[in-house]
């Protein structure tokens, strides 16, 4: 059978940045082995395979694999799959609508802004948890070779977090520090679980720079990571001390790769406690074609 198939680059509005999408618009009757060879096929951080929603007063049921597992939610695959929904659909302005994933109903809006080309931002479904002990300075130093004094700044200290995915959120004082950083031989063992991957943040001039590095996960180094930045939106909240009310920051990742990214996040406070997290970027499509299955 022959499916249709879109590349698009997410959390820029530069072809060949940001991190490359692959969305598979005919999914229907494949089965999850099936799924997870034409992720691996691809060979991209992330897959998404559009179905039928359950409801149909949502847009679409979205299953998103890397090329070794299945995620239940994830950051860059919701915005570039909103943004091709919505240039499929021939959306005029802003349009919003819900998506079907496993962590739950996604709520999104997005923003044609070419033939080719949109905006999106979603309602992260689920606030993020602290799920164990993060990373002690000298596990996280162990496992990417820096030092102690490289993990950590102002109150931030490393800790575990996950909204669908977990993520291991280190902290470091410097761009230089996240510059150097790279997974060692020691790096499985210290980042463990379902889902072993690494956030890397550090302060910079324009908010903060990431990494995200998951070898356990198929993905050596991702050039953006919303499912992270969801993650991180706890830490902001615990660590920044932020008064109520609606705060933004722009975290840029995928530089040292050379896919510069820009992911855009907004977090509520009320009371002292993070109660809302929106994250948005842009997409643009790079490719289409049609997959032989």
């Amino acid at each position: 059978m022959s499916r249709r198939y879109t590349v698009l680059d997410v959390f820029t509005q530069t072809p060949l940045a940001g991190n490359p999408l692959a969305v598979v618009s005919d999914a229907e009757g494949l089965d999850n082995a099936r799924m997870q060879a034409i992720a691996k096929e691809f060979n991209l951080s992330e897959t998404v395979f559009i179905l039928p929603p359950d409801d149909p007063h949502r847009r679409a049921k979205l299953r998103i694999f890397t090329p070794g597992s299945e995620l239940p939610f994830a950051g860059h695959p919701t915005v570039g799959t909103a943004v091709l929904l919505s240039l499929m659909h021939g959306d005029e302005g802003a349009a919003a609508f819900g998506l079907e994933e496993q962590v739950g109903v996604v709520s999104c809006v997005t923003e044609r802004r070419g033939e080719r080309s949109g905006y999106a931002r979603f309602r992260v479904p689920k606030l993020p948890a602290i799920v164990g002990r993060g990373l002690s300075a000298a596990a996280a130093a162990d496992a990417l070779g820096l030092g102690v004094a490289d993990i950590g700044f102002g109150h931030h200290t490393p800790s575990k977090r996950a909204v669908g995915g977990q993520f291991d959120l280190v902290p470091l004082a410097s761009l230089d520090a996240l510059k150097r950083a790279w997974p060692t031989a020691s790096f499985a063992s210290h980042v463990t679980g379902d889902h072993p991957a690494v956030f890397l943040y550090a302060p910079s001039p324009g908010g903060l720079r990431a990494r995200m590095y998951g070898p356990g996960l198929g993905i050596v180094e991702d050039p953006a990571t919303g499912s992270a930045v969801a993650c991180l939106a706890g830490a902001l909240a615990d660590h920044e001390g932020l008064a109520d009310g609606t705060h933004d920051f722009v975290i840029d990742q995928g530089v040292e790769m050379g896919r510069a990214s820009r992911i855009e996040l907004q977090i509520v406070m009320e009371g002292g406690t993070l109660v809302a997290a929106e994250i948005g970027g842009a997409a643009v499509v790079v490719a289409e074609g049609v997959l032989h299955d």
